[in-house]
């Protein structure tokens, strides 16, 4: 069971690392000029491919979470308010990867009203998700 648990830590690690760095592309996205339609199709490959991939890395993160509460007794984990929330903040992830996704389509179609400042706060929520579901299972403090 400690290997699953390791590659579960490997794929929400890398997944995150997706997270991070796809909304990034999404700051550049909205700073190209309107007339630069080869760095903005290059900008755009590159987050369809990047999300691909994070969400393929978020599949697996997800299985591996799942196997390990089912190897260790879910119910041994009935009392522990700490997993509930570090559940609902990988709910929050889940749904982060889908807005970012929202967000591509919205480039693709032309359609993004959006300022790079705002791209810039948004990319920042992906570091506060992954630091509060570690602190959680680390310290676990309820």
């Amino acid at each position: 069971m400690l290997w699953v648990k390791a590659f579960h830590i490997v794929f929400v690690a890398s997944w995150f690392a997706g997270l991070f760095y796809l909304p990034r592309i999404l700051v550049n996205l909205a700073m190209v000029p309107a007339d630069s339609h080869a760095e903005r199709e290059r900008l755009l490959l590159m987050a369809r491919k990047l999300y691909r991939f994070a969400n393929g890395l978020m599949l697996v993160a997800l299985g591996l979470g799942f196997w390990v509460w089912l190897g260790w007794g879910a119910d041994r984990f009935s009392g522990s308010y700490w997993l509930h929330a570090k559940l609902a903040l990988v709910v929050g992830a889940v749904g982060y990867q889908h807005v970012c996704r929202k967000l591509l389509r919205d480039f693709e179609a032309m359609a993004n009203r959006r300022s790079h400042r705002w791209f810039r706060v948004f990319n920042e929520v992906s570091v506060l998700l992954f630091a509060a579901i570690v602190v959680l299972v680390t310290v676990k403090p309820f």
